[in-house]
């Protein structure tokens, strides 16, 4: 009995330590070379591009090779794999104890050429899965688009391997794949196994499961300017992956939940995410109690206000809001455009 009501003392004091340390963490994007990417993202972050084609910025990592970093407050430098180690109970909530890493990978793409023609593995495929990854479930919010952007989604009505095969050898796989002209707002969601592909000018938001596996199917004749070579293609992993029975894909339909003091629609919900779309200029609620939250700003600026603190957010950023901390008040400083997203318990 003794020992019980000291351990309890013990938690009860480290909860109210962690309590009082952790706060919302907005993260360092990571930029990545990508021989189809752009400039775009110049104009949706901060942080200086690199030189070169810049395809994705990595938003919010927990990737061993890829660590996003924490750039506010007291845990600044700290990453997000460092800070789960150490407080997962007071980030997680009531989800701790079932990820060994943070689930969900969030990215801004800009894709100025053609994304290759992909497929991600499902569950089914785990013989195609390196060790420690999953499949990936992914979904694209379009932020930016124009006359030529495309967005390949799914396959024709009634396509099978055999149609697929004979147009890899006579380069006619656009014929086989569905397809739409995007426009900023449109959302997509790309349950894994889904063939898909997009480009021409087109920038996204991107939230997927946290994996980084990729079978090409078709690079539209690119060449790496690195390299000099193409690159390679998995031709019999992407079929071994593909829903020949899915079809066509189009966009996810936004269901309104609220109106009034922001304007919530939710855009995906499914057994690794959900998402919500925040747009409007009054004081709103964002976060949960006992579960984590991300916020995600494309477009004006505000504040979160939490614990008698304020955070500013600004187009670009990314905030992780720990479950322990619960609700807080967003406070635009103008017309605000914002992603929130929840891992379902």
């Amino acid at each position: 009995m003794i020992d019980t009501t000291v351990n309890q003392a013990v938690d009860n004091r480290e909860g109210a330590l962690s309590h009082a340390l952790l706060y919302p963490l907005r993260f360092e994007p990571i930029y990545q070379y990508r021989l189809w990417g752009g400039r775009h993202l110049a104009n949706l972050l901060t942080a200086p591009l690199p030189s070169g084609p810049i395809g994705e910025a990595w938003l919010l990592s927990d990737r061993d090779d890829h660590q996003s970093c924490v750039t506010n407050g007291s845990f600044k430098g700290r990453t997000i794999g460092q800070l789960l180690r150490q407080f997962p109970k007071q980030i997680l909530g009531k989800l701790a104890g079932r990820f060994r890493r943070f689930p969900l990978l969030l990215k801004f793409l800009d894709v100025h050429e053609m994304l290759s023609v992909q497929v991600h593995p499902t569950k089914a495929n785990t013989n195609l899965l390196p060790a420690g990854e999953t499949a990936k479930t992914e979904a694209w919010v379009v932020l930016e688009a124009g006359t030529q952007s495309r967005i390949y989604a799914g396959l024709k009505p009634k396509t099978t391997e055999a149609d697929l095969r004979r147009a890899l050898t006579n380069g006619t796989v656009a014929d086989q794949l569905a397809e739409f002209t995007p426009k900023p707002g449109d959302a997509v969601f790309l349950r894994a196994g889904t063939v898909h592909s997009l480009g021409g000018d087109l920038v996204v938001f991107e939230i997927q499961q946290n994996s980084d596996v990729t079978f090409r199917l078709y690079d539209w004749d690119h060449i790496d300017a690195k390299t000099g070579k193409p690159r390679a293609l998995q031709v019999d992993k992407a079929m071994a992956c593909i829903d020949f029975a899915e079809g066509p894909v189009g966009r996810t339909t936004p269901v309104v939940e609220a109106t009034s003091p922001v304007e919530r629609e939710k855009l995906f919900q499914c057994e690794h995410f959900w998402l919500w779309r925040l747009r409007g200029q009054s004081p709103f609620t964002v976060g949960a109690a006992g579960v984590p939250r991300l916020l995600v700003c494309l477009g004006g600026s505000g504040q979160v206000e939490h614990g008698g603190a304020t955070y500013a957010v600004a187009k670009g950023d990314v905030f992780l809001l720990p479950a322990i901390i619960g609700a807080c008040t967003f406070r635009p400083r103008s017309a605000v455009n914002l992603l929130e997203i929840a891992l379902p318990d």
